[in-house]
């Protein structure tokens, strides 16, 4: 979740199927808006437990952005949400329909517009997204990362970046593959997410990291304003 500045809605990034344990645990604060990166079931499993933020959304239509190929999925998968006749309670969605390297904004109300931009992202042979506003970029899913996303990545302050496992894998970053893409970028801190079991342990694998990049774990808040 990012928010851009004190009090503001946070605006999610993906939404899980654990999504309703991690938003209970975090004290289920307010949410602006999704962005979807793509469709599979770990990135949007936990679309239906968006319902109670629907009601207060305008006109009752919880804002997501994503691609035309996601917005079809999610049509599928959820049809419910989507029917001429709604049942009562159902969760509703304003899908934005984005491309890659589209720049749109999010507003939201008493507080200013966010600016986010869509990166071209490449998940095995599935073109996905990534997203960038201000400083910082997310990353996940990514086995390639065309030439244009790399210079959009260089200078951030953060980078949240996908590094699955030590072994090559055909659909997602390896460790080195993800430490080659925040060596090119060189943001100032980097974390990695979308970590697996065969990592290892923590306190081993991160005895391979250069001093700015950590691993992410579940409840880790990051405040783009700390001193390095």
């Amino acid at each position: 979740m990012i928010q851009t500045e004190n009090g503001a809605p946070y605006i999610l990034i993906d939404c899980g199927p654990d999504f309703r344990e991690q938003m209970l645990r975090n004290d289920s604060p307010d949410l602006a808006a999704a962005l979807l990166t793509h469709s599979h079931y770990d990135h949007v499993g936990g679309i239906d437990d968006l319902r109670p933020y629907c009601h207060d959304a305008i006109n009752g239509l919880f804002p997501l952005y994503c691609q035309q190929s996601v917005a079809d999925d999610l049509h599928s998968r959820v049809p419910y949400c989507f029917a001429k006749k709604l049942y009562p309670g159902v969760p509703t969605f304003n899908i934005h329909t984005i491309r890659e390297n589209d720049v749109f904004d999010i507003e939201i109300p008493g507080f200013r517009t966010v600016s986010i931009k869509a990166l071209p992202v490449i998940h095995g042979q599935l073109p996905i997204l990534g997203f960038k506003t201000g400083k910082f970029a997310y990353i996940t899913d990514c086995s390639h990362l065309p030439d244009e996303t790399i210079a959009e990545l260089k200078g951030l302050d953060i980078l949240i970046i996908n590094a699955l496992r030590h072994n090559p894998h055909p659909t997602h970053f390896k460790l080195l593959e993800a430490l080659n893409v925040i060596n090119m970028t060189a943001p100032k801190r980097a974390y990695l997410t979308h970590v697996s079991h065969d990592m290892g342990l923590t306190a081993e694998a991160e005895k391979l990291l250069p001093p700015n990049v950590w691993f992410a774990f579940d409840g880790l808040c990051i405040d783009m304003n700390e001193p390095i």
